[in-house]
């Protein structure tokens, strides 16, 4: 489990990383709400981004994101829906998934999928 966490927290960094050398401004990681953790809170121009990031060291039972669950999907809109109030972000969001096949710092493969999902249509 502690090598599975510590793949989680790579993966994690290499997605802000990416994202800040896209442009975005990352606002908070690992924020929580309820019972809801968003990995990355980011600003890419006036559009508030809530990202989920998946890192799995194997694709043999899937893509990474493919992991994102329906009721993670939900968590995430309750959450995004609380930090937009507590902010009073009233306009543009989006949820994005940062997909990461990891097998070592020099040797992975990341893809950034904006408007992943849009909770409430599934």
């Amino acid at each position: 489990m502690a090598q599975q966490h510590e793949i989680g927290k790579t993966g994690e960094e290499l997605a802000r990383r990416f994202l800040e050398g896209e442009g975005y401004r990352i606002l908070e990681t690992n924020w929580r709400y309820s019972r809801a953790e968003v990995d990355l809170i980011a600003m890419d121009g006036q559009a508030l981004v809530f990202v989920e990031v998946k890192t799995r060291s194997t694709d043999a039972f899937g893509r990474p994101e493919e992991f994102v669950s329906l009721k993670k999907q939900r968590l995430m809109a309750m959450a995004a829906g609380a930090y937009m109030e507590a902010i009073g972000h009233y306009w543009e969001v989006r949820f994005d998934v940062v997909s990461i096949l990891y097998r070592s710092e020099a040797d992975y493969e990341l893809r950034h999928l904006k408007d992943a999902f849009f909770p409430g249509l599934a």
